[in-house]
């Protein structure tokens, strides 16, 4: 959850008004609100700066669909890029995505928006794209580091810019172990694409980072062995079983 999330919940029970000033944008945040309000709380401005929150007594239970992951349907696409492949996310919302589906788009992706989910097909390697991480709608940075590994094959060169978090580039060292060309400097990480990646041992830093590390894996020649994929589950549910059932080869080992 993220910090306006947590504090909404805090805040439905409260006594009086609460005003969360500065409060995230994502569709994840409107989604909680939503169902908050069918619970029975007042909850006004959800997907806006500025939140405002009447406290109640008692919320009382409901059915709600959780919205699909959006971060998630991200990196199974950057999955079907950076392997050449071609996938369907069933599900997946092209309204929570738009920024990332421009950027897919521009990196040379063929990207179909069906009723069921979103279709990627790439034929041939990307083309450089340049980024700036910003709030939604804006190009996420939870998908900074996995597009990131994408472009390392890009002809060219391309400026990844982080703007929400500082020091979210320390999966940069583990990409230049398997060949990666990348110089960083401050906030923006300079991509020269070089031809292929070979497989080395990394580490995983983060849970985006190690992400970017099994994107990267699928790509590279030779067998990457990623450490600390502890970091992995604690935001995708069973991502390697996913990525067997769309024909890659990933396993998990002992440490």
């Amino acid at each position: 959850m993220t910090g306006t999330e947590n504090l909404m919940m805090a805040a439905v029970l409260a006594h009086g008004t609460t005003r969360i000033k500065g409060a995230a944008l994502e569709p994840e945040v409107v989604d909680l609100a939503r169902m908050l309000c069918r619970m029975g709380a007042r909850i006004e401005g959800a997907g806006t700066p500025e939140i405002r929150i009447e406290g109640v007594q008692r919320l009382h239970g409901v059915e709600h669909e959780v919205m699909p992951d959006r971060i998630e349907a991200g990196t199974l696409l950057v999955a079907a890029a950076i392997t050449g492949g071609d996938v369907l996310v069933r599900g997946a919302r092209a309204e929570d995505l738009e920024a990332v589906l421009a950027k897919l788009s521009q990196s040379g992706a063929s990207v179909t928006r069906l009723p069921e989910g979103i279709r990627l097909r790439m034929e041939g390697p990307p083309r450089p794209v340049d980024v700036t991480t910003l709030p939604f709608p804006g190009f996420p940075t939870d998908m900074q580091a996995q597009l990131t590994s994408l472009v390392c094959l890009a002809p060219g060169t391309s400026a990844i810019t982080e703007t929400i978090f500082e020091s979210r580039f320390m999966h940069v060292s583990e990409l230049e172990r398997m060949g990666a060309r990348i110089d960083v400097q401050g906030p923006t990480a300079f991509v020269d694409g070089v031809d292929r990646l070979t497989a080395a041992p990394v580490m995983a830093t983060d849970l985006r980072a190690s992400a970017a590390l099994v994107l990267a894996g699928l790509a590279a020649e030779g067998v990457t062995e990623i450490r600390r994929v502890y970091h992995l589950d604690r935001g995708y549910a069973e991502l390697d079983r996913k990525i067997i059932g769309l024909g890659g080869r990933i396993r998990r080992v002992p440490e």
